[in-house]
């Protein structure tokens, strides 16, 4: 594969030169990514002045800007990671391919499809990658089951689950999330569009969801608790449970073919991907084959960042594209229709094109 077009680089030989739009929360993440991939954080971007000067100092960054435009116009910043709140995800992306420059854009891609399409076709057009921030894609265990699952070693799927839930380490919900207006969503979207990545990533195209959802623990406009029924095309079915009334973390999922079932989740001891199987003869209801895979090394935000470089210099195909990132999106828009009309099913392909 050829290097991406974008901006030359201006340093033969040194690390790509990258900007970050939006140092706070997950920022801190794509930064020391960067730094762990040889990548120089060349510029950073925030309206706050104070929390730009702090990350400057913490990361080594060469200059600071106050608006994207100024830091994609840097000569020296040929990507960038956009970290903003949801809103600024399109304007940002917009003026980043316009500039010939690199995106990796966090999660949700945008609220809105039609923006979401336009900014993929943008960065198509500049010739720039565009990758969208679904880090569990670059997760150990989850590449491993994807390739077991393409291999065909679980056989044909039957029925996916898929489950993230949290609650903000105990001290309630971040207050950027806590409105429509600051957030778009509650945990459906908040985690819901990683787990709906999933759905996808594992499963194929979704053909319908049926949604419910509750606001249990928290005075807040938005859900805190919501669980989805998918139904694919192939006909395999899924579930999908998010919340931010878990108490603790939790990311896993259970795959089960007509062959042998994957699971995995973080909640308990080291990560570990458990494949069961029936090779041997006389195994029974309770006792089966197992393969078990412990998953240590760099985390997924890390890994997700240096997936994006390997992109770039044409190494390897975007791990999570802006069309998955919008595929991501309208799964959640479906799924909000489906809850508000009272948890009826409803197709995938009729859902409305912004929150």
């Amino acid at each position: 594969m050829a290097r991406i077009t974008g901006k030359p680089k201006k340093r033969r030989g040194e690390g790509i030169g990258v900007g970050l739009v939006g140092v706070g929360g997950i920022a801190w993440l794509h930064a020391e990514g960067y730094l762990h991939a040889g990548a120089r954080i060349v510029a950073l971007a925030d309206v706050d002045p104070e929390v730009l000067a702090v990350r400057q100092r913490e990361w080594n960054a060469e200059r600071v800007y106050h608006d994207v435009e100024s830091l994609v116009a840097d000569p020296e910043v040929e990507a960038i990671s956009v970290c903003t709140p949801n809103a600024f995800h399109h304007p940002a992306t917009l003026a980043a391919a316009d500039a010939g420059v690199h995106v990796l854009c966090e999660k949700p891609l945008s609220l809105n499809l039609e923006l979401a399409q336009e900014m993929i076709d943008r960065c198509r057009e500049a010739g720039v990658v565009l990758q969208t921030g679904h880090q569990l894609r670059s997760d150990g265990a989850a590449a491993q089951a994807k390739a077991m699952i393409d291999a065909g070693e679980i056989g044909e799927l039957c029925f996916l689950r898929l489950r993230q839930g949290h609650d903000w380490g105990g001290k309630g919900v971040r207050p950027s999330f806590a409105t429509r207006e600051s957030s778009g969503g509650g945990t459906l979207l908040d985690n819901g569009c990683h787990m709906f990545d999933l759905a996808r990533y594992f499963g194929g195209p979704v053909e319908s969801v049926t949604a419910q959802t509750a606001t249990r623990a928290y005075d807040i406009e938005l859900e805190d608790t919501a669980q989805v029924s998918l139904r694919y095309a192939s006909g395999a079915l899924g579930s999908l449970e998010v919340a931010w009334t878990a108490t603790g973390w939790e990311e896993g999922f259970w795959i089960y073919g007509t062959e042998g079932s994957l699971e995995y989740t973080n909640r308990h001891g080291p990560p570990t991907l458990r494949h069961s199987f029936r090779a041997s003869p006389g195994t029974t209801w309770e006792d089966t084959d197992v393969a078990e895979t412990r998953f240590a090394g760099l985390r997924p935000h890390f890994r997700h960042v240096a997936n994006f470089l390997a992109a770039i210099e044409g190494e390897r195909e975007t791990i999570c594209s802006g069309e998955d990132g919008l595929e991501a999106v309208r799964l959640v828009l479906a799924s909000y229709r489906s809850a508000d009309a009272g948890g009826v099913p409803t197709p995938v392909g009729a859902a409305p094109v912004k929150l």
